[in-house]
């Protein structure tokens, strides 16, 4: 079986094509199409990337806001969703996801030691864990933290349904490995 992204943004990125050079099929969604409420699409994930509630890089958070039902289906049903920084000092930026999570914008290297017992941990696998640069944190939410908790306010994830959604503030493109993982251990759901 084959493994599809949806991309959701306004345009192509460099990301999709990162994605594409880990052996995943991905589909950009537009933010028209995720707000449209008769799109339809099969994916195994969708990734929100980071600056998604910023307007100066996107339109995408009205969409998302108007997705959220179906963004929540989409995961009971065994998507999967990883969502990147709002790039914005927004604390309710994520209100469209089907848990509570406060952000506070603040970009800056930080070190994050992830903990053994949670494969989201991979995430940043290519990178050196006492410097990566994230644009923010997470201070409040109702996820599990990936991480050491004083050192990994970056990371969270939540099961919901059949599906995982993780939120990370992490300002790199996740690992080859971990996104291959996320992918592969999801349903291919329909976005309905």
């Amino acid at each position: 079986m084959s493994c599809r992204a949806g991309f959701v943004w306004g345009t192509k990125q460099h990301f999709n094509r990162y994605i594409e050079e880990c052996g995943i099929t991905c589909e950009l969604v537009t933010p028209h199409m995720l707000a449209a409420p008769f799109y339809r699409g099969t994916f195994n994930c969708l990734i929100i990337p980071t600056g998604f509630a910023n307007p100066a890089y996107s339109n995408l958070l009205p969409a998302l806001r108007a997705a959220s039902p179906r963004i929540k289906k989409f995961v009971e049903n065994g998507g999967n969703l990883l969502v990147f920084g709002a790039a914005t000092d927004k604390p309710h930026a994520y209100d469209w996801l089907p848990f509570r999570v406060e952000y506070r914008h603040d970009c800056h290297p930080r070190r994050i030691e992830c903990s053994p017992c949670s494969d989201t941990g991979t995430l940043i696998d290519d990178y050196n864990p006492q410097c990566i640069e994230c644009d923010g944190s997470f201070s409040s939410h109702d996820g599990e933290m990936a991480g050491i908790a004083e050192l990994s306010d970056v990371i969270i994830e939540k099961k919901i349904g059949e599906g995982r959604i993780v939120v990370t503030s992490v300002h790199e493109y996740p690992s080859r490995k971990f996104l291959i993982e996320f992918c592969r251990s999801a349903t291919q759901t329909l976005f309905k």
